[in-house]
């Protein structure tokens, strides 16, 4: 009996295939989305005062520069502030983070202080930098250090790691330390140069004052214009204090400057999601009409106690005639932009090229740029080269 029922399953099994339609579904599998880390550890002393004002305005430029590989990363931005041991604080850590939005309210809140007696706690940072922040594990995400500064370090602390063994924790954790000396002190120089090699990164040097260049386009008056009628859409979601969190991001987005606010909706519309209708309009979340949008809730499952008051107070339809209404405006806000962005985009890439020429383009975006481009190539990401289009004739 054994026997028979062997050979019957054995006869059975290719017949029971022969009809494709028949065969077990597999799931493919989920693909790891690459992901870039990045942390900027700057001297924030009075004589940084350029190079902070720089990095303010072009934190959503660089953001959008790592963005742009293929395929697309997701990216996460920390930054660690520092002075020295005399001044109001030695050191500010703020977590790598996906909400950008978050990371740009922090850059805003830096100001340049303090500092006077040349070196700076240079050590505690890096140090920090290295062992304080939340690195991925994965040898497959590109994780980067910034140090950006004027002054060398100071060596005479007690108890101080020295950058030599922040470097070799650096390389163990897979983690690029890359140095941009900001003016020309002769001190800083080797020791700026030592650390990019000890920690396999690269070294450059750039006008004190950071160089960083804004590029004005004829699209920014209209993109600003987009970009109030989105903010007007949002509907600040959660318990009161996120409600706070995220119209406190729409309220500093509408302040950023001109360029600024074009840099954001540019990295906003890059960073929509597989299955997402519409792009962000604040990041990190907390934005209802978004939620909607992109059917990650319905409106049935909202929770009232989460809603502003005067959304709360609406009845069902009228609240549902609001939200069809201001998710419609954004749809078409958002193409609206979409169309302008990649006008602004072409003529940001033509004037480069034209600056390039000249000589005009080495500032700290271009140079943190450069950087990323070229050690993300060693973990798989391509960025294709931004070149002007040929002139019609």
């Amino acid at each position: 009996m054994k026997q028979l029922i062997t050979l019957i399953l054995a006869c059975a099994g290719p017949l029971a295939w022969a009809d494709d339609a028949k065969k077990p579904k597999f799931k493919k599998a989920k693909v790891e989305k690459p992901q870039i880390e990045v942390c900027f550890v700057l001297d924030t002393t009075g004589s940084m005062g350029g190079l902070i004002a720089g990095a303010k305005e072009k934190i959503w430029s660089m953001a959008n520069e790592m963005i742009s590989a293929k395929p697309t990363p997701d990216i996460r931005i920390g930054l660690v502030a520092y002075r020295d041991r005399t001044d109001e604080y030695v050191t500010k850590i703020h977590e790598l983070s996906a909400d950008i939005d978050d990371i740009y309210a922090k850059l805003m809140a830096f100001k340049a202080a303090g500092g006077g007696d040349t070196p700076e706690s240079v050590n505690q940072a890096l140090n920090e930098a290295v062992t304080k922040l939340d690195w991925s594990k994965s040898k497959k995400v590109l994780k980067v250090i910034f140090l950006v500064g004027d002054a060398p370090p100071q060596m005479k602390y007690k108890q101080d790691v020295k950058y030599p063994t922040s470097c070799e924790l650096a390389v163990k954790k897979d983690i690029i330390i890359n140095t941009i000396q900001c003016g020309n002190m002769p001190s800083t120089t080797p020791i700026w140069q030592e650390i990019a090699r000890k920690a396999e990164g690269k070294f450059a040097r750039i006008l004190q004052s950071g160089g960083v260049m804004a590029i004005a386009t004829p699209f920014d008056k209209e993109i600003a214009a987009c970009n109030a009628r989105l903010g007007l859409t949002v509907c600040a979601y959660g318990d009161e204090r996120a409600r706070r969190f995220a119209t406190g991001k729409t309220a500093l987005a509408a302040r950023a400057t001109v360029t600024a606010a074009a840099d954001r909706a540019e990295y906003l519309s890059k960073s929509i999601k597989e299955g997402e209708e519409i792009a962000e309009v604040i990041s990190g979340g907390g934005d209802l009409t978004g939620l909607l949008a992109n059917k990650k809730m319905e409106l049935k499952d909202v929770d009232e106690k989460k809603l502003p008051e005067k959304i709360r107070k609406m009845k069902p339809k009228e609240r549902e005639a609001y939200f069809a209404k201001q998710i419609a405006e954004r749809k078409k806000a958002q193409a609206e932009l979409n169309a302008l962005l990649k006008k602004r985009s072409e003529f940001i890439i033509a004037k480069k090229a034209e600056l390039k020429k000249a000589g005009k383009v080495d500032g700290f975006d271009e140079q943190v740029n450069g950087f990323i481009r070229e050690q993300a190539a060693k973990k798989g990401f391509k960025y294709e080269k931004a070149e002007p289009k040929p002139e019609k004739k």
